[in-house]
């Protein structure tokens, strides 16, 4: 890979292969230690659908995992073969129907894409810029502890 080009990718960001990399976004930011930026890459890249008319709000879902409350709702997405949940705005709660609980029976399709692939393509797509590494090393180093004897002062 060239340093000057990092986030090209031989994928062509068609529907299919747009869907295919959010779902393996979102299939790894479930699971992530930090999954702020994916979940950033799959919101933008979805509105950008949207925006296109590439992508439909279906209506409203009861999350499966409310936050701090006893329900909270999510706009279901179509796009392509893929269905998603975004957070939805105030709009959407006026505008789009309220389908009631997730059905468990409807199953997103496999995809073979890697997080490697799936995250160039729609850091390409979206322009979104992921922060580098060297932010996060600006940690406050580990300072060892002081031990004294008891009574002591330092």
């Amino acid at each position: 890979m060239n340093r000057h080009q990092p986030y090209k990718t031989n994928l062509q960001p068609t529907i299919d292969n747009l869907t295919q990399a959010i779902f393996v976004v979102n299939r790894h930011a479930k699971t992530a230690t930090d999954p702020k930026f994916l979940y950033k890459l799959k919101q933008n890249s979805l509105e950008k659908l949207l925006k296109e008319g590439k992508a439909k709000k279906v209506g409203l879902h009861f999350s499966s995992n409310p936050k701090n409350s006893q329900q909270q709702s999510d706009i279901l997405v179509e796009c392509g073969k893929y269905m998603f949940h975004l957070p939805p705005t105030k709009q959407d709660f006026r505008d789009l129907p309220h389908l009631g609980s997730l059905r468990t029976d409807v199953r997103n399709p496999k995809s073979t894409l890697s997080l490697n692939q799936a995250k160039k393509l729609l850091i390409h797509y979206t322009g979104l810029k992921e922060s580098s590494p060297d932010n996060n090393l600006r940690r406050k180093k580990y300072e060892k502890p002081i031990f004294k004897k008891l009574g002591e002062s330092y």
